[in-house]
């Protein structure tokens, strides 16, 4: 996958979007997660390598007791005063003993060093991207981890309102078919990757009120020739990106790789839509905001 949305979405959505690397390294791999391996308590000393999850802690009270996050994370800001330990494929290990965590948490395809720090005798919460039901779930594991269970239960009940608020909005309407890419080679429709039917992407696509088109492929993503796109014919294409938007002249170069798929509803008919923003490829708590954004595009009379 390209460099820079292994910076993004492997953190991110592998890492927590490390995003779009996250989702083509877990396509094939079954999502599982590793229950809390001892009683918790609010003094935990943690080192998180996966930036969903850092964004979890924050948001459950718990963030005061990390002591080292990902190279790759940036939310909430408070992150920024913390050591950066590396990620996915570069963690630091060392960096990290001299820390002195009784808990790390890592992304469930680091087993060599999860080993080692089984090893050191060191707690270790192994994690694996999945559906929604996964981020409720990781909040409420979290919260018993760390000794702030309440206020993962209220962090649960907040984001499953926010998602309630976009899924009545809705309701009821046309669920047009729909495209939502997370990755593809810079103005060149190559190296595509889409939601496929499983995964956090897949399940607030459904709730913006889309019909993701590749939601009968297993896993978390596919990469379809253009023959499948001519195929599938999106009503609706949405990119996903992490990071800021473009420059205007860059998107409108990035807008154009579509024209000669003309036939494609969604290009012949302008349903073309580009979304920038980090919150968009995390798994996190953050997701009430994605599907907010998805049903604006999807069904913008809903919002007048």
């Amino acid at each position: 996958m390209a460099a820079r949305t292994k910076g993004l979405v492997l953190p991110v959505l592998l890492l927590g979007l490390a995003a779009a690397s996250l989702v083509r390294v877990a396509a094939d791999a079954d999502i599982q997660r590793s229950a809390p391996r001892a009683p918790t308590t609010s003094t935990q000393r943690i080192a998180s390598l996966v930036p969903a999850l850092t964004e979890m802690l924050f948001a459950i009270g718990a963030g005061s007791q990390l002591v080292a996050v990902s190279s790759y994370d940036t939310f909430p800001p408070e992150v920024r005063a913390l050591p950066k330990v590396g990620a996915l494929l570069n963690p630091d290990y060392e960096r990290i003993l001299s820390l002195a965590p009784t808990l790390v948490i890592t992304y469930g395809s680091q087993t060599d060093l999860e080993a080692r720090f089984a090893r050191a005798g060191i707690r270790v919460y192994s994690y694996r991207h999945g559906g929604l039901d996964k981020v409720f779930q990781t909040l409420r594991e979290l919260g018993a981890l760390t000794g702030h269970q309440s206020e993962a239960d209220i962090a649960v009940r907040d984001l499953q309102t926010q998602l309630d608020v976009v899924r009545d909005r809705v309701r009821g309407r046309p669920r047009p078919r729909t495209l939502l890419v997370f990755e593809r080679d810079p103005q060149a429709l190559r190296q595509v990757y889409a939601s496929a039917g499983n995964g956090f992407l897949h399940d607030i696509l459904e709730i913006a009120g889309g019909r993701n088109v590749f939601g009968d492929v297993a896993g978390e993503s596919v990469q379809p020739s253009t023959e499948a796109l001519l195929v599938r014919a999106p009503e609706v294409i949405i990119e996903v990106r992490g990071g800021e938007p473009p420059a205007a002249g860059v998107l409108l170069r990035e807008r154009a790789v579509w024209a000669p798929l003309a036939s494609i509803p969604a290009v012949r008919n302008n349903r073309v839509h580009f979304l920038y923003g980090d919150y968009l490829v995390v798994p996190g708590t953050r997701l009430g905001r994605t599907a907010d954004a998805l049903a604006r595009l999807l069904h913008p009379e809903a919002y007048r």
